[in-house]
Formats: structure tokens, C-alpha cells, sequence
């Protein structure tokens, strides 16, 4: 058996990953992908502008290599430390999109152009853990960006129903002859029942 080189390994995750919050934004209009559909704001179009900050730090001044591209919302974060989390009227889908991908382009030219344990400096984190290697850096951003890709798939279904894990693969399990109305009923009725166990057990104590 031919075991994958670590480093490849890590980047073919994080592609897909990063390829899957792009794809949420697909077929929506300009309205639905910034409108907060959570109580914490989160919306489609602010956790692309938040990771395009993320690539561009994690993989960029970490390692002594500064993405080129100017962010100039960072100026702003002692105002505002929701900034990135966000897009503005001006700053259209198209912009933020692209900024990602370099962003992604060059992260990507940072982990081929160096080895797994080669040491960078996180610019933000504390004295104690700012040193990182290579290989946590893609742990980490693998890890933030997958959590965010989550959460655009539940901003993405509340919006028009739409869901899955990406274009080639839905990975959704519900069998064709049953409906999503009836899945969600079931759920509905057995998490009932449970709460009227649960009563029935504290009344008779």
C-alpha cells in the first residue's frame, strides 16, 4: 500500500473544503448572500471575506511571506472586530470571491514552498504559542475552515432549502421515497416523546 505524502494529504483536504464554502454562494442573489440568518449575524458572504483574512495571515506573515493584495477592512478592527465578518454594499461578491481564491493561491505557494516543520510566527496569537510549524498551520486552517463550511451549510438551507456536502457528492442520506417534511416530522415527534419521558420521570420523584 502507497501511503500519501503528508503535506499533499493535508492540501487535498483543505481544496476541498474551501472548494465547498465557495460552492454555497452558487445560484443566490446579492440580497441572500449577506443577510444574517443567525442571531450572531452569520452570513455566506462575511465567512469568505473572514477566511480570505485567515489564508492571507496564517500562510502570509507567519512565514515571512505577506500576501500582496490589500485588505483594508484590517485597519478597521479596534472599531469594529466584526469587520471581516461581513461584507459592505461596495465590496461586491465577485471581489470577495476572487480576493479568496488568491488568497488560497497563495497559501498554496507557501505550503509547497516549504516543509512541514519549517517555523513561522503567528502575528496575533500569545508570547507562548505564536511559534507554529507549517503542519499546524494547515491543521489549523483545515480545522476553521471546514467549522465555517459548516456553518454555511445551515446558513445555505435556511435560505432556499438547499444542501449537501459539495457539487460531485451530496452525501445526504435520506432514502429517494422519503420527503425532508416527513424526516423532520419524525424527528419532531420522537424529540417530544423524549422530553415527556424525561418529565414523567422528574414527576415522580
Amino acid at each position: 500500500m502507497t501511503h500519501p505524502d503528508p503535506k499533499q494529504e493535508l492540501r487535498n483536504y483543505l481544496t476541498t473544503a474551501r472548494e465547498a464554502l465557495v460552492w454555497k454562494l452558487e445560484g443566490l442573489s446579492e440580497y441572500d448572500v449577506r443577510r444574517p440568518l443567525t442571531p450572531t449575524g452569520t452570513n455566506l458572504l462575511g465567512l469568505l471575506k473572514h477566511l480570505a483574512g485567515c489564508e492571507a495571515v496564517y500562510f502570509g506573515e507567519t512565514f515571512g511571506r505577506p500576501f500582496g493584495e490589500p485588505m483594508p477592512w484590517t485597519e478597521e478592527f479596534d472599531d469594529d472586530p466584526t469587520v471581516d465578518m461581513w461584507a459592505k454594499a461596495d465590496e461586491s461578491r465577485e471581489y470577495v470571491i476572487d480576493l479568496y481564491r488568491k488568497a488560497c493561491a497563495h497559501a498554496d505557494a507557501t505550503a509547497e514552498a516549504l516543509d512541514l516543520d519549517s517555523l513561522g510566527h503567528v502575528p496575533h496569537w500569545p508570547v507562548e504559542r505564536k511559534e507554529v510549524s507549517l503542519h499546524r498551520i494547515m491543521i489549523h486552517l483545515l480545522a476553521e475552515t471546514n467549522r465555517h463550511a459548516g456553518h454555511a451549510d445551515i446558513v445555505r438551507e435556511l435560505i432556499d432549502g438547499a444542501a449537501g456536502l459539495r457539487e460531485s457528492a451530496a452525501n445526504m442520506p435520506l432514502p429517494a421515497e422519503v420527503s425532508w417534511a416527513e424526516y423532520r416530522q419524525r424527528l419532531e415527534e420522537e424529540a417530544r416523546k423524549a422530553a415527556q419521558l424525561v418529565e414523567g420521570e422528574e414527576g415522580k420523584g
